[in-house]
């Protein structure tokens, strides 16, 4: 997976993961759709099965996302109590639109971050 240093420069997995551009090139798209990983880099090859990134990126934007609307929420409820039917056209869109870009972010920066520390599925060793 990461045995071709040599032939590409080297690329910075946050900024190529952020741009969801190839962890090896930094030029490939990474995702074919919205959340749909491509199946290999259109400029220099990369197969991407290796490429899973799990629940990981659900769980940082459900951590990261609830935060900030639960505290705004929180905040505005205090501060100003408006009705219970303006919180819901407010808070549900805003979390449902942050979800989304955040989720396209993460994911594609654990895809590229798995890259480039040769991240792997777990195995036990066992005593010869």
């Amino acid at each position: 997976m990461n045995d071709d240093r040599a032939h590409y420069p080297p690329v910075n997995p946050v900024r190529a993961g952020l741009a969801a551009r190839c962890p090896r090139c930094g030029e490939g798209r990474l995702f074919s759709g919205f959340l749909a990983v491509d199946a290999r880099c259109g400029a220099c090859g990369l197969d991407y099965s290796f490429a899973d990134s799990g629940d990981g990126p659900a769980a940082f934007v459900i951590l990261l996302v609830g935060f900030v609307v639960v505290g705004l929420a929180l905040y505005v409820e205090v501060s100003h109590q408006p009705p219970l039917w303006l919180h819901f056209l407010i808070w549900v869109p805003l979390a449902i639109g942050l979800s989304l870009v955040a989720m396209r972010l993460a994911k594609g920066l654990l895809i590229t971050l798995q890259y480039a520390n040769k991240a792997a599925e777990g195995r036990l060793d066992r005593p010869k």
